[in-house]
């Protein structure tokens, strides 16, 4: 049995003010009787959890959150723990990506994907973890990269974000710019990386293309004329027309509620 040396101080009180109420002689039977159960549940109160028990807990809840890890989070995970990052089981990454945003004259399409265009206005990141209670209740610095195929960084952002117990969605609230950006020179895979604390905790290959006008110079040495939609929310061809009238989803949990009622 182990005390929290925390509750070493208080109980020494306790023990000390017990022996002195039963050295005085003038505390009744059922006085120290009483004093001595208020002290047994002061101990009890005072003892550390089983280190077996929170292992075994810890075994049950992992299939849990494992089970509820998308296969984008399983596959950046892994590749944080094969480049030599801590993966820290009390705050789980269940999932991640990259959001693309396109306006037109009738209206936004957002969408969740892998591929990113250069017709797309912007794209920024968004990460979902799981946090057990030994880790919540605190702000974690929360680090997004995007590093073109060359290994060039095109893209650093960090955010000081409250971690609360249970999942928490985490999406940058700077963009990256697309349409139109001159420095974006490189096109083909790059990597999205989450460092959370200084710590990279998970690693994600994605896909940049250029626009189809560039295409068409490049290629045909023509353009294109590129087809609006209304405002929709699609996920890797997979769209959700919420009317002209919706407002844009300003929130990643907002995001992915309207994705799940389609």
């Amino acid at each position: 049995m182990r005390l929290k040396r925390a509750n070493y101080p208080w109980l020494g009180v306790i023990g000390a003010l017990m022996a002195v109420v039963a050295l005085s002689g003038q505390a009744s039977a059922p006085v120290l009787a009483a004093m001595v159960a208020l002290f047994a549940v002061a101990l009890a109160a005072s003892v550390e959890s089983s280190p077996r028990k929170t292992v075994l807990m810890d075994k049950l809840q992992s299939p849990l959150i494992s089970r509820r890890m998308s296969p984008a989070a399983r596959e950046a995970v892994e590749r944080a723990r094969r480049r030599g990052g801590f993966i820290d089981p009390d705050v789980t990454i269940t999932d991640i990506g990259l959001i693309c945003q396109q306006s037109g004259q009738a209206g936004i399409v957002m969408r969740r994907s892998r591929t990113v265009s250069k017709d797309d206005d912007s794209v920024r990141p968004y990460v979902t973890l799981n946090v057990k209670p030994t880790e919540a209740d605190r702000r974690a610095l929360i680090r997004f990269e995007m590093i073109d195929q060359n290994g060039a960084p095109q893209y650093i952002h960090e955010m000081r974000t409250y971690l609360r117990d249970g999942e928490v969605n985490v999406l940058a609230d700077h963009h990256l710019p697309l349409m139109g950006n001159d420095k974006l020179k490189e096109m083909g895979d790059w990597d999205l990386h989450i460092t959370i604390d200084g710590t990279l905790a998970g690693a994600l290959t994605f896909t940049v293309t250029p626009s189809l006008e560039e295409r068409d110079r490049e290629l045909l040495g023509g353009s294109r004329d590129l087809n609006q939609s209304r405002y929709r929310l699609e996920d890797d061809g997979d769209s959700y027309d919420d009317g002209a009238d919706e407002d844009i989803p300003l929130s990643l949990e907002e995001l992915l509620r309207r994705q799940s009622r389609r």
